[in-house]
């Protein structure tokens, strides 16, 4: 896949035409409502294996070719160069993807072994549905980079039958599902809530049901909660208890604790806490995980980070979900709501006290709205990135891109003359947070939440990745 950002006055038809795609292809992989709508500064995922290389000093053609698998004639063929030594640097080139036309007899597993590419990247590339039919003198393209293995979770909040569509459309994508969440009480018991729909339809996708526990609500706070269970023995107890009895008896495959706002206090409370639970959870055949907020050193301080153990956690649970989001939060003024540079302060000290094959990458998929100027205490609206794009093409608004924290956004002014600050995720965002995914060897990605549009990043997720089902 390639990333276009569009230019002033630029048409869907010019963009089609210069990727040698179609309108239809761009529009449907990006789920544009109306083709003949953009916005300046869209970043639009343009679904082709095919790439364009620009010269580098010092880079021969030959050196080129090698690079993508390709020939040095089909470049020159591709770029119209009559003179294999007239190239220079800041050259754009076309490069096209290797293609294999079907012959009699060939078998899909036999074409991906040919080239040395997975079964899977071969069918998706091709976006092949019924892989016992392929017939003579198809034309197959050659999948152009191996793609590392990641596992992933979605988060899912909105519950009951209202799941079932939200993840029959990404549930594909996943390898876990974690309903959120139950509520722990002060005794032990937890909250029930309504999420076998979510857990028959995940089975349905081959996604693994993860439950999820927590402490804390959208209005209050948890603390004091936690605090009285985790020292509390015949609680602690009781709730593990309930925890195996829920998963035995919906068919949940492991646990993520999402203990936020513990007490300083109680940080080695919650240690045993995850200790005991492990203790408990692994011989019944289940794994146990942990959320935990984004901090950049072990002596970070404040409610929401230093009960947060990463060396602890790191140690004692499967694996590891960093919180890496929520830097604009609602409440807060505008501004990235995870931005690139900080996430990777928090990656640089978690990889020196997590094995990196246990840490998740946690990544939000929804947008925020700010009014200006910002009051304290202002509450931001969020919805999806989707909905971010329709909203900048409806106010007519040029979309900026903050490369500092590798974040789009947008300023506009609504029908009552109201200022708006808004930033959001898009397809560079995106991209930028899967090298980075790669470059740090992490184990897996972590969406909150599901539920909020935006296509181009299941596209590029599976562009970039193989998913672990």
């Amino acid at each position: 896949m390639l990333i276009h950002v569009v230019k002033p006055s630029e048409t869907l038809w010019q963009i089609a035409s210069y990727y040698r795609t179609t309108v239809g292809a761009i529009a449907e992989i990006n789920e544009l409502p109306n083709p003949n709508q953009l916005v300046i500064g869209l970043a639009l995922v343009i679904p082709t294996e095919d790439v364009f290389h620009t010269v580098a000093p010092g880079e021969s053609l030959w050196k080129i070719a090698q690079k993508y698998g390709v020939t040095v004639q089909t470049i020159l063929k591709n770029n119209y160069i009559p003179n294999p030594a007239d190239i220079y640097p800041g050259l754009l080139l076309f490069i096209p993807a290797l293609r294999y036309r079907i012959q009699p007899g060939d078998t899909l597993w036999a074409v991906a072994k040919k080239y040395g590419v997975s079964l899977n990247d071969l069918i998706k590339v091709n976006n092949i549905k019924n892989v016992n039919i392929i017939y003579p003198g198809t034309l197959l393209i050659i999948p152009r980079k191996p793609r590392p293995l990641i596992n992933v979770n979605g988060y899912i909040y909105i519950l009951g039958e209202k799941a079932v569509p939200i993840v029959e459309k990404d549930g594909e994508h996943l390898t876990y599902l974690s309903p959120f969440a139950y509520l722990i009480r002060e005794d032990g018991n937890l909250q029930p809530i309504d999420d076998i729909p979510a857990i028959r339809a995940a089975k349905a996708e081959n996604a693994i049901p993860m439950m999820s526990v927590t402490n804390f609500t959208s209005t209050a706070k948890g603390e004091n909660l936690a605090h009285i269970v985790l020292n509390s023995s015949q609680a602690i107890k009781l709730l593990i208890d309930n925890i195996i009895n829920i998963m035995k008896e919906k068919g949940y495959s492991g646990l993520n604790i999402d203990f936020e706002n513990v007490l300083p206090a109680d940080r080695e409370a919650y240690n045993r806490f995850l200790q005991n639970v492990v203790t408990r959870l692994h011989p019944e055949g289940f794994f146990v995980s942990t959320a935990v907020a984004p901090k950049t050193s072990g002596k970070q301080v404040g409610l929401l980070y230093e009960a947060h153990d990463y060396e602890a956690h790191g140690r004692i649970v499967d694996f590891v979900i960093l919180m890496t989001y929520e830097w604009g939060f609602r409440k807060g003024p505008p501004q990235s709501i995870s931005p690139l540079n900080q996430i990777k302060r928090v990656l640089d000290y978690a990889v020196t006290v997590i094995p990196r094959e246990k840490i998740y990458f946690g990544f939000q998929i929804y947008a925020r709205d700010w009014l200006l100027p910002f009051v304290p205490g202002q509450e931001a609206e969020t919805f999806s990135v989707q909905e971010a794009v329709l909203r900048a093409i409806r106010f007519g608004a040029a979309i900026q891109y903050d490369t500092v924290t590798q974040s789009p956004f947008y300023r506009y002014t609504d029908a009552r003359g109201r200022a708006h600050e808004v930033w959001f995720e898009d397809a560079r965002s995106a991209q930028a947070k899967f090298e980075t995914v790669k470059n740090y060897r992490l184990k897996g990605i972590s969406y909150w939440a599901l539920g909020y549009p935006f296509p181009q990043n299941w596209v590029l997720l599976e562009d970039n990745f193989t998913i672990v089902k």
